[in-house]
């Protein structure tokens, strides 16, 4: 008689996969909202879209880059899943959407409950944060496909705002001022640079404290862009992410506008420099690798900067004039460095 081959043979375990989403299920009930109307484990996820004159959803998909090489080596899996969450709610908070929803993917080679449970909680933490339903997913183990302890994680956000209050730049006007709010460390963006000077160039080991400045959790900045979209004190915002300003400030910029940066306006955080310094790299290279400090732009118009600047500190954030829109002129960069 020919031997018999099961599922688990091939390298997948149902079993552990039920557990992994008995937890899943329970993290992400405890972020539904009122809109929900379907349960963890329907064939799709369902949700009532809120009233509005001329509704218009926002949504964007992302992950988090090789920053997953870092919790991976570090053994720390509870706040790349938050990591995934802010940045995708920052991509669609800029064009003034309020987050309904998210949806997460999580793909291993060899599927550990415990992990994929950290890795959800820190999903669930961070809808929970920015007031977003977890409303289904996928946990897919792919033997074969993923080094053993890795996994890739991905995520899709749907927000909706109303047509006529959409963010698009399309207000923006020379004078503007630039407001700029900190990031909290590299973000997401970046790691693949950041790795090879620390660890190939550098030859440093991922210590504890190393590892906790490198795994800063990207921030949200959700309720900054509603306290000034509420107040109409905001003409357009620029989540700084891959391409740092120099490629995502003029993705909000009217044709014919530039944007003007004052460097010394604020200090580099130490990771920063310290990554320069490391691998000599050119100041051009540097502005589009890394955040360096500034994890927002905020597009204000010059008579309202003051009150912007104001509600912002009421708020808890530490807002700063980073520069100002200008003129483009001709040959020149549409972000220009001070």
């Amino acid at each position: 008689m020919a031997k018999s081959i099961s599922y688990r043979d091939a390298g997948v375990n149902i079993d552990e996969a039920d557990r992994a989403v008995n937890e899943i299920r329970r993290m992400a009930r405890a972020t539904f909202t009122r809109g929900v109307l379907t349960d963890i484990g329907s064939f799709g996820g369902c949700f009532a879209v809120p009233k509005m004159r001329q509704p218009v959803l926002v949504s964007s998909v992302d992950g988090v880059g090789t920053k997953l090489k870092i919790a991976f080596a570090a053994g720390r899996h509870d706040t790349i899943g938050e990591d995934l969450v802010n940045h995708c709610v920052n991509d669609i908070a800029v064009q003034g959407a309020t987050p309904l929803y998210f949806l997460d993917y999580l793909a291993v080679g060899k599927l550990k409950a415990g992990v994929a449970a950290q890795v959800v909680s820190g999903i669930a933490r961070g809808c929970a944060m920015n007031g977003c339903a977890l409303i289904g997913g996928e946990t897919a183990e792919m033997p074969g496909m993923y080094q053993d302890g890795e996994y890739d994680l991905a995520g899709t956000i749907v927000g909706i705002v109303e047509k006529s209050r959409m963010l698009t730049g399309a207000k923006t006007q020379i004078g503007d001022i630039l407001l700029a709010l900190p990031s909290t460390g590299l973000h997401t963006n970046g790691y693949s640079l950041a790795r090879k000077l620390l660890f190939e160039v550098a030859k440093l080991k991922l210590d504890s404290a190393l590892a906790a400045e490198l795994l800063q959790v990207h921030r949200s900045y959700l309720k900054a862009i509603q306290l000034l979209h509420k107040g109409e004190l905001i003409a357009a915002a620029a989540h700084i992410t891959g391409g740092g300003i120099t490629d995502n400030l003029p993705r909000v910029l009217p044709k014919g506008m530039a944007a003007m940066i004052e460097t010394g306006t604020w200090e580099v955080p130490p990771l920063f420099e310290r990554l320069r310094t490391i691998g000599n790299v050119p100041d051009d290279d540097w502005r589009r690798t890394f955040n360096l400090g500034v994890g927002m732009i905020l597009v204000v118009p010059q008579r309202k900067a003051e009150k912007a600047m104001r509600l912002l500190r009421r708020g808890g954030e530490k807002p700063w004039q980073i520069g100002a829109v200008v003129a483009q002129r001709r040959g020149k960069d549409r972000v220009m460095y001070h």
